[in-house]
This record gives structure tokens, sequence and C-alpha cells, in this order.
């Protein structure tokens, strides 16, 4: 992807800028450090949202920040409830919705590695509350994007929540989660190469609506893990720094855009049909990394560049290190373009099995 500084350039932002109106949700406070936990009550104190905190967390990240989080917010004067999350599905939204509203909640929390954040962006719309983003792990851009990811009989389906109001990523607290946590965060973020071409693909076929900003903003993203990508190592809490500034820049591109489109394209619609017929899926930031090296192929791209990063993150680049087959990958390039058939990508109406079989076999997936 190119960007010039012309006058021709010049006149595409200001038409892609000025063309519609539209709602940005950004983070008003975002805390990125070492033992920052404690200044959660601070947080919520410049927010005006010291009353009642409804943490969701899960079992094990209780025990790593919920459970502290809600003592340091006690200590100053706070009240606090803790749900400990099992899955994110429709019903455990449901749950906690009701069990925040008995509870008179005027802000969520959700601590975790994803699934207990996107239960707490569902919920606190529900109930009309703000939620703060405290992530455990950097596995997606999930921490800081408004959409949500619910699984009901074996499907994956985003879902429009809202945009957390703060985030505080304790980076001390992520360097120790397990690396492949944070080596898929590095692939959902650098799979934007991928995505925002598939925009621009369907803002010139299909006129559809695009923002040079906000791809700029995606597209920088994923520069900061391409060009880091031999400082991404396990236990370092300054890897995990730069992982989660990605995280947020690319969760930044997406309120920017309105929608998921500059970080979404056709490796996260591969993603989402390995989901729902892998009989064991990767991780979501490993799925859409190979996709996206698969979709960069097709689009005539560099896939090289992102594979040899993920090879130096240490992140799968094949069908074999993620544990899915080779027919698993040939079925989700053939059914992709079905998940999301409103939004146009460089799979268009498909791949033929010839097709497919060769973008795998050349991009050495399989």
């Amino acid at each position: 992807m190119k960007y010039g500084n012309d006058q021709s350039s010049l006149a595409e932002w200001r038409e892609d800028e000025t063309r519609s109106m539209k709602w940005m949700q950004f983070p008003r406070e975002v805390l990125i450090g070492k033992n920052v936990l404690n200044e959660i009550p601070e947080v919520l104190k410049k927010l005006k949202l010291n009353g009642k905190t409804f943490i969701v967390t899960g079992k094990n990240t209780a025990g790593i920040a919920g459970e502290q989080i809600a003592e340091y917010i006690e200590n100053a004067g706070g009240l606090t409830e803790i749900y400990i999350s099992e899955k994110a599905s429709p019903e455990e939204v449901e749950k906690i919705t009701e069990a925040g509203k008995a509870f008179e909640a005027n802000c969520f929390l959700g601590v975790g590695s994803g699934r207990s954040i996107d239960l707490a962006k569902l919920s606190s719309k529900n109930c009309e509350a703000p939620f703060i983003s405290v992530p455990t792990a950097a596995s997606h851009d999930g921490i800081v994007s408004s959409r949500a990811s619910i699984h009901s009989d074996r499907k994956s389906e985003s879902i429009d929540a809202q945009a957390p109001i703060a985030v505080v990523a304790d980076t001390e607290i992520i360097s120790k989660a397990p690396f492949r946590l944070l080596a898929a965060g590095c692939g959902d973020v650098i799979s934007n190469y991928s995505s925002v071409l598939d925009w621009e693909l369907a803002s010139r076929l299909k006129n559809e609506f695009f923002s040079r900003s906000a791809s700029w903003m995606a597209y920088m993203s994923a520069d900061m893990i391409l060009n880091s990508a031999d400082l991404v190592r396990p236990g370092l809490e300054s890897s995990a720094r730069i992982v989660v500034k990605a995280l947020v820049l690319s969760g930044a591109a997406m309120s920017v855009a309105g929608s998921s489109r500059p970080a979404s394209g056709a490796e996260h619609m591969f993603s989402h049909t390995l989901d729902r017929i892998a009989k064991k899926p990767a991780l979501h930031g490993e799925q859409c990394a190979v996709g996206s090296i698969m979709m960069m192929y097709l689009h005539g791209e560099d896939w090289g560049k992102i594979r040899n990063a993920l090879i130096q993150i240490g992140a799968p680049t094949s069908a074999r290190e993620m544990g899915i087959s080779d027919e698993e990958i040939i079925e989700a390039l053939l059914k992709a373009h079905t998940i999301r058939p409103e939004r146009y990508t460089i799979l268009g109406g498909g791949l033929t099995p010839e097709a497919a079989e060769k973008t795998a076999v050349i991009t050495k997936v399989i």
C-alpha cells in the first residue's frame, strides 16, 4: 500500500473525511505500563465513576488482577461486585446484564484476556453504563475496539457494542501471560495490511466509503509490529508494551472509520470460517495472520514480509503449526466469502478449489 503527499492524495483525503457524518468512540484515558492497576481508583475518579463498579473477569484472571482491583477500589471508598464469567455466549451476556442492573452499577470493568472484556462491552451497553478495559493479555485488538465476539453453536459472531471509556493495561501482568497470546496479538495487528487493501478494493469497485486517515492508522499499527518483530520476546515487559500500543492504535483506527473495516477483511472471514469448521481452531490472531499471508498473495502484494515477521516473532505461519489440517485450510478458503457477503474483499464471489490450493501451497501455509 502506498501513500503520497501530492495534491491528488490531499484531495482524496478531504473527500473521504468530509463525505458523511459518523460517530467516533475513543477511550478518554489510556494507561499503559508496569504496576498500573493501583491507578484504577484515580481513573474512576477522573471519569466521575467512583461509585459502584461491576467487575467482569474469569476464574484465573480474578486471582491475577480482578480481586486486586476490587481491593484497590474499595480501599478508595468505592463499592464493587465481581462476576466470574464462564463463556462468551448470549446467555452469559444476559446473566451479567441482569446482575449489573441488580447491583445498580455505574461502571463495568472487563478484566481478562478477551472473553471478559467482550462480555463487559455488551453488558455495559445493555445497562447504559460505560466500561473500562483491563487486559491481562494482549491477544487481539478487541481490548480497545467497540466490537464484541460472542459464540453460539460453534459460531462466532462479531457484535457492535461500545468502545471502552478507558484502557488500563498493566504490561508487567501481560508479559507474564503465555507468550502464544502476545504473538497472536501481533498476528491480529499485522493482518491490517490485507484488511486495508480489501477496504481500498471495495472503495474502488463498490464505491464503499473509505477513510484515508483510518487506513493510515491501521497501516501504522501493522508497521509497528513488522518493524519491531525482533524485539517481541517471551517474558519481556518492553515487548508487551510494544504490542499493546499497536493494539490501541488499531482500535483507534476502527473508531475513526466507524466500523471494523480497517482491521477486518478477508483474513478475518477466513478465521471465522475456521472457527466453524476446524476440529480444533487456533487462536483468533494466529488464524488472521495466516489468512493475511494468503490474502496478500491474492492481492499481488509482498506476503513474504508478513510471514518473515511472524517467524521472527515465533508465531505460526502454517496449518501444521496451528494444528489445523490442510483440508480445513482449503475448505475455509472456499467458504470464507460467505461469512459476511455484504463486505467486499479480494475473495469476491469465492475462489475455485484449484485457486484455493494454489494460494495455500505458494504461501507455504500447507
